[in-house]
């Protein structure tokens, strides 16, 4: 586990986010919802962005990964008690965002899929980025940011985190993509 630099105590894994009503989230099961994932995942509307249209047992294998770390959360998100959502919860300063943006230890980063085509395009993403942002800075006291790094050709993606109220920070070239970083600021004092 990597200790803060500030106070040198440990920085433990993401935290599971505590969304309110009518939203809630749980950590992913590498066994039970790897189907499910995988689907999204080969959807059109995902794939073409998150290009992850892996194997299912790849997604097995990375869903376990993901749990056992410290460094991301793969969790599933429901509205109204339906899975609406894949979104991976991960700190900043163990991601390869790291070495482009600025960062705390406690820095939050979010990965973010509606999982089914019909589901996008009605303001789902919006409302789940914004309760998502504000109840990681929730649960995490330390955390100041929140970031994200969508796809600069995700217009759809890119709307929805402005409308959430994040904001943009630049462009960076990742190996895999040209990203727009996007920031949700802690507004009060910790």
């Amino acid at each position: 586990m990597t200790a803060s630099p500030a106070t040198g105590r440990p920085v433990g894994p993401p935290p599971v986010p505590a969304l309110p009503t009518p939203w809630s989230a749980r950590v992913a099961s590498a066994e039970q919802d790897s189907p499910l994932i995988h689907r999204w995942m080969a959807e059109p509307h995902v794939a073409a962005f998150w290009k992850q249209d892996w194997p299912l047992p790849r997604w097995r294998a990375e869903i376990a990964r993901q749990v056992a770390g410290t460094h991301s959360l793969p969790c599933l998100v429901a509205h109204d008690g339906v899975d609406v959502a894949y979104v991976e919860v991960y700190r900043v300063m163990r991601d390869r965002l790291a070495d482009y943006v600025t960062h705390d230890a406690h820095d939050l980063g979010v990965h973010l899929a509606i999982g089914e085509r019909r589901r996008t395009g009605r303001g789902l993403g919006t409302a789940l980025l914004a309760a998502l942002a504000e109840s990681l800075l929730e649960a995490e006291p330390g955390c100041a940011r929140i970031v994200a790094e969508p796809d600069v050709g995700n217009g759809a993606s890119l709307a929805a985190f402005r409308r959430a109220g994040f904001v943009p920070a630049g462009t960076v070239e990742l190996p895999d993509k040209t990203a727009v970083v996007v920031t949700y600021e802690r507004r009060s004092p910790r």
